[in-house]
């Protein structure tokens, strides 16, 4: 049974995503402060150009102006087939007072605001929409080759010119839901455009909103069967109620309010919120996980701990990196960590244990929602890998 449970308090929102009662997904957000703006869609002003960085400073109306690159504002490429001209200078493309339509990736930090782009990424439930480019790609958890091409061909028939693509895993085995979520996010597009160029608009302006994080978890797990969703206002149940009329998908999903004061601690889960923010996690074999955030990276070591395992020495060492594995990737997306992860697996002599450990970790995280990136054992016989947040941190 798959549920989602959203307590809403005072200060903040708590949002859950439960398996069989094990928590899968955990998140807290401030819903007192409107700061987040991952995603949001704005005209925005150039302020200063910082030539020696090739940036610039934006102001989109918050309080913090944000941050442009140059190659945020050059044509998206491929990157596998092109090479990034990083010469040309950004006065020749952004001048100050100059009107740009940008996309919130990165939401502001007390220090700096937030880092924006024009490369636009607009999600439907299939697809991901990417206007003026013309590169279609297909989520990597999308294995089959026959169904790769498929998918891409359709995509392409059914685009406009001049638009591009993300396929999103969702999209596996589809067609005709595909074609009505392109026009879907398409329509989005246009009414976002015809906004952008009203020649009244001299200042500042919000032209899209993003998906809330209830929405973009409904919206990713499209395909997955959500049960029940628990909520404890009034307003939620409304806007899941109507959510769930909107979308097919859901319409076997049963919407419940529950005003308990603690929703967690009435279905049994605070212990396991409470073991999910320890630094160490027992393996059931004896041995054990840390779990260390630095600013640059998460450090995740792995060790026997009280397993003697066999005679055999490999065999033992394999055995806690096996169980290990499916438990850092648990980890990775239950605390939601994101950027650069270095794991220090137990050293294995054996080259074919070394490769079975990196099958099994890039088949465990493809269970993930958000993208990771294995990068697979360094020289220092570390493991890397990325991820990329859910939520901005």
């Amino acid at each position: 049974m798959t549920e989602i449970i959203i307590q809403k308090q005072k200060e903040k929102t708590i949002i859950a995503l439960i398996g069989n009662g094990k928590l899968i997904e955990y998140y807290e957000d401030n819903s007192q402060d409107n700061n987040r703006k991952e995603g949001n869609i704005y005209i925005g002003i150039v302020k200063d150009i910082i030539k020696g960085m090739q940036a610039a400073f934006v102001d989109i109306g918050s309080d913090k102006n944000s941050f442009i690159h140059l190659k945020d504002v050059m044509k998206k490429i491929d990157e596998t087939k092109e090479k990034l001209d990083n010469n040309i200078d950004i006065t020749k493309i952004l001048q100050p007072n100059m009107k740009i339509l940008v996309q919130v990736k990165k939401d502001s930090t007390d220090q700096k605001g937030a880092r924006v782009s024009t490369h636009i990424n607009l999600p439907g439930k299939y697809i991901a929409l990417m206007p003026n480019t013309d590169i279609i790609t297909v989520s990597q958890k999308i294995e089959d080759k026959e169904e790769q091409k498929r998918l891409i061909k359709l995509v392409k028939e059914n685009l406009s010119e001049g638009n591009g693509a993300v396929i999103r895993t969702s999209a596996e085995g589809k067609k005709d839901e595909i074609i009505k979520d392109i026009k879907k996010v398409e329509e989005k597009w246009e009414n976002i455009i015809k906004t952008s160029v009203d020649p009244e608009l001299h200042e500042p302006k919000l032209l899209y909103e993003s998906e809330s994080l209830v929405e973009k978890m409904l919206l990713d797990l499209t395909d997955e069967k959500i049960d029940k969703v628990i909520v404890n206002t009034q307003e939620d149940l409304k806007k899941l109620e109507k959510y769930k009329k909107e979308n097919n998908e859901y319409k076997n999903t049963e919407i419940e309010l529950d005003k308990s004061n603690d929703i967690f601690e009435k279905y049994n889960l605070e212990k396991q919120i409470e073991k999910m923010q320890n630094r160490k996690i027992w393996l059931k074999c004896g041995g054990f996980i840390t779990i260390d955030k630095t600013e640059a990276l998460t450090a995740v070591d792995v060790n026997t701990g009280k397993y003697t395992g066999t005679k055999n020495l490999e065999q033992t060492i394999y055995k806690v990196n096996e169980e290990a594995t499916i438990q850092i990737a648990k980890q990775l997306r239950l605390r939601d960590i994101g950027g650069i992860v270095i794991i220090d697996y137990i050293d294995m002599k054996d080259q074919k244990n070394r490769e079975k450990i990196e099958n099994l970790l890039k088949e465990e995280v493809k269970k993930d929602r958000s993208k990771v990136q294995i990068e697979g054992f360094t020289k220092l016989d570390l493991m890397e890998l990325t991820r990329k947040h859910i939520i901005s941190h």
